[in-house]
């Protein structure tokens, strides 16, 4: 029954984890999410995440009861550590004893900080999507079993997942925007030009000539103009007058 509820954690941390397609997404407060579920699932004192760029770290995020702790181990690790030789290698570091580790000079400033909350056992895993390493997870306990790390390995897939389905989304929300805003703005300057080819009865392209000179001269965008003209507060005297200029400046 143990086995079945903990298979049940597993499958219920899977499915918060993927879902990372929503407005407000903050980084930090998701890999404190999956930090804790790792807590949970491996009976852990508590459990930290380093994102790593070009070998320093950029954020750190902790969870569980202890997330104090947590965080404080991952900024024992500014010069070396778990997470820092994980990630070097792009391997998992499996359980080591402090007390082992640190008679051996391994990781120092971290193992000192490390048996002062009485943390005997950690390990890390990479955080990885396909070839891209992000970081690491780093797992402190008293006592670690060796198959503790598989686990472990998936939940910190799924967060390198999590991370690039929203990176991929923002910048498919971002790309979205900025088509609608384009075409948007297109549709404001044919509105315009016909509005103004039908006030002053010329040609369209005429119009088109007024607004783009306009803009240009008073160092405006063409949408701007354009909104101008569609509100009625545009100087339609200005609009004529460098629809003239343009039509010299045009001429052969």
């Amino acid at each position: 029954m143990h086995h079945y509820a903990r298979e049940i954690r597993l499958a219920q941390m899977l499915v918060e984890t993927a879902d990372t397609l929503v407005e407000g997404f903050e980084a930090e407060h998701y890999l404190s999410g999956v930090a804790e579920h790792c807590v949970r699932l491996l009976s852990a004192r508590s459990a930290g995440i380093m994102l790593i760029d070009e070998g320093r770290a950029v954020s750190l995020a902790a969870g569980g009861a202890q997330r104090e702790l947590g965080l404080e181990l991952l900024r024992a690790q500014h010069g070396d550590g778990p997470c820092l030789e994980c990630y070097g290698s792009g391997r998992p570091v499996p359980p080591v004893s402090i007390e082992t580790a640190r008679a051996a000079g391994r990781w120092p400033e971290f193992t000192r900080r490390a048996q002062a909350y009485d943390i005997t056992t950690t390990f890390a895993v990479p955080l990885r999507r396909r070839e891209r390493l992000l970081g690491a997870l780093n797992v402190f306990g008293a006592a670690l079993p060796g198959e503790a790390l598989r686990p472990a390995q998936l939940i910190a897939d799924c967060a390198a997942l999590g991370l690039e389905n929203n990176s991929t989304y923002v910048q498919c929300r971002t790309l979205a925007g900025q088509l609608q805003q384009a075409l948007s703005s297109r549709v404001r300057i044919e509105q315009a030009k016909g509005m103004l080819a039908e006030r002053w009865n010329t040609a369209a392209d005429d119009a088109f000539v007024a607004l783009r000179h306009y803009a240009r001269r008073h160092q405006l965008s063409l949408d701007t103009v354009a909104r101008a003209v569609i509100d009625r507060v545009a100087d339609d005297a200005g609009l004529r007058r460098a629809a003239e200029r343009g039509d010299d400046e045009e001429r052969p």
